[in-house]
């Protein structure tokens, strides 16, 4: 047979696969769907993170009670308070982190012609997560304010009545760069998220599977290693997200902003709280790391296995 033949033969055999801008659109809905789920965790999270904010004075004696506070005054609906703005940022964060990752990995093995290794994917992941954050950085902006008005005075609360009108009065209040405020430390963050997760996630993945504890390829193998991955990113990332979360609520205070940078608000928040209120929030932002990355890829690969399976009419699945 010839060389032309043979080709022919490849072409004519190579399995159908998913267009790029489904994979996108399948990354930001399986972010969405696992964010309904773990919304509560977040705005917790947010609530204990500005708690103490300039007088040092603990609100919350710790994740549960602060829950327990938030029901007893805003009641539990108030729970999902700011959940536009959360999708919101998944559909822009998480399609754009994603988006960029898997062109960088396709434009990688075009160029080298062979797979990333762990220093290459943590560089490509780094570019990834600020690409997404910058893109989806008025979104947060919008979220962090929904979900931190219930915590003041009843005359201080900004009162937006869903993400858009959140948008739209930030931009006429105090102009169209406020929706990027604090975009210094959330792209740092989610440069620091990213780099950490995805080199952690791929060897905690690879010592379960190939270790002493021989864990099968499926969703156990993807949770464990998922919660040790959500755990170190949770350390190293949580400094940075107390400094977006304190810049991104802040007001003016006699014309000047409360907070002059990140270093500034790691400095105030050391001395004035201790350094150990730099992880203030601890445990719920872990508890939704975690779950959300695991309920991410579970999400994903149902997706994708449906598109495969009743659109382009093959069993397998691309997989993660």
């Amino acid at each position: 047979m010839s060389k032309d033949a043979i080709k022919a033969e490849e072409v004519l055999v190579k399995a159908p696969s998913a267009p790029n801008y489904i994979k996108f659109l399948f990354g930001g809905l399986s972010g969405m769907g696992a964010t309904m789920v773990v919304q509560p965790l977040d705005l917790v999270k947010t609530r204990m993170q500005i708690s103490g904010a300039g007088s040092g004075k603990k609100e919350f004696r710790n994740s549960f009670h602060c829950i327990q506070q938030i029901v007893a005054r805003e009641g539990p609906l108030s729970l999902y308070k700011g959940i536009g703005a959360a999708l919101l940022r998944q559909a822009t964060y998480t399609t754009g982190r994603l988006g960029m990752y898997t062109y960088l990995n396709d434009l990688y093995r075009e160029r080298f012609d062979r797979n990333p290794n762990i220093v290459d994917s943590m560089a490509m992941g780094t570019i990834a997560g600020a690409c997404g954050a910058f893109i989806g950085t008025p979104a947060e902006v919008a979220l962090v304010r929904m979900t931190s008005d219930g915590r003041l005075p009843v005359a201080e609360r900004r009162n937006y009545t869903n993400v858009a009108n959140a948008l739209t009065r930030i931009t006429r209040e105090e102009g169209l760069a406020a929706l990027w405020r604090g975009s210094l430390p959330t792209v740092g963050r989610a440069m620091v998220v990213n780099m950490t997760q995805l080199a952690s996630y791929s060897q905690f993945k690879t010592y379960f599977h190939d270790g002493p504890l021989q864990m099968n390829e499926g969703i156990k193998l993807h949770f464990c290693a998922s919660m040790l991955s959500g755990l170190l990113t949770t350390m190293t990332s949580m400094p940075l997200d107390i400094a977006k979360t304190r810049i991104q609520n802040m007001k003016k205070v006699e014309g000047k902003p409360e907070y002059r940078g990140t270093t500034d608000v790691l400095l105030r928040v050391a001395r004035q709280e201790g350094i150990f209120a730099l992880w203030k929030g601890f445990t719920p932002y872990y508890c939704r790391l975690g779950p959300h990355t695991v309920l991410t890829f579970i999400l994903l690969e149902q997706m994708n296995q449906g598109y495969n399976k009743y659109i382009l009419g093959k069993e397998t699945s691309t997989g993660l």
